[in-house]
């Protein structure tokens, strides 16, 4: 849902000073990986919300009921989000081995597993009590990725200077988000609002270094920094879109 990822400086080998065809290479299988990524969250998303599934009752069930059962929220989020955060860390650290692909594609599907599983508890609410929400939140997310992505690959502009103001856009973000768990008060469709913001500024940050700052093997590392800024959009989205409907 949240994750801060590492800058990718610039570097000898990086996408930007190689040949045309090894940059195409190189963006095919970024975002091939990229639309496995989604399509995967998708499937796993539809296994944890089948109520009929294996997966509903070993992980969902046992999941919603640690976290709410029993009067339970607050704090039993709060560690769910620190959960996440330290898998997050170490999905992004396998993702950019340098020694072993293997451990890429793990540091990728555990991040993917890792989304699928926090996002249970507000798409089995909006499952149950806003049919069709989540579908036209999707839709809506891929058309601002697209446009966002598109702007970059039109203008070619590098977003690498706006890192500094997304780490402390981040770190104030997630402040204001332990202080609500913490005091019981709501982040608003204002919050969701600028979240969105966020969201759309990381994506034009990965999408630039994707363009110029990864090295061509470095194709999982960056599909998984897309996918992460997707996931934080698509959350913020559907937050709005639910808040509308309410």
């Amino acid at each position: 849902m949240f994750q801060q990822q590492a800058h990718e400086r610039s570097i000898p080998g990086a996408v930007a000073t190689v040949g045309v065809n090894e940059r195409t290479t190189f963006l095919r299988k970024t975002y091939g990986h990229l639309g496995a990524a989604v399509l995967a969250f998708v499937g796993l998303e539809y296994m944890l919300l089948d109520e009929g599934g294996p997966l509903f009752n070993a992980i969902t069930v046992p999941f919603l009921n640690a976290v709410f059962g029993n009067g339970r929220g607050g704090g039993s989020w709060m560690l769910v989000l620190g959960l996440f955060m330290g898998v997050s860390w170490l999905a992004n650290k396998w993702a950019n081995s340098d020694t072993s692909r293997g451990m890429q594609y793990a540091g990728l599907g555990l991040y993917v597993a890792a989304e699928a599983i926090i996002f249970t508890p507000i798409l089995a609410y909006a499952n149950v009590k806003m049919p069709g929400v989540i579908a036209d939140a999707g839709v809506l997310t891929l058309f601002l990725f697209g446009g966002l992505t598109a702007t970059v690959f039109i203008t070619k502009k590098d977003f690498s200077f706006m890192r500094g103001a997304l780490v402390t856009a981040g770190f104030g973000a997630m402040g204001l988000i332990v202080a609500s768990i913490l005091f019981g008060f709501q982040l608003g469709t204002l919050f969701s609002a600028a979240m969105i913001f966020f969201a759309s500024g990381y994506i034009l940050y990965y999408t630039s270094n994707v363009l110029h700052h990864y090295r061509p093997s470095q194709y999982v590392a960056a599909s998984l920094a897309l996918f992460s800024a997707i996931a934080l959009l698509f959350w913020y989205v559907l937050r709005i879109l639910m808040s509308l409907r309410d």
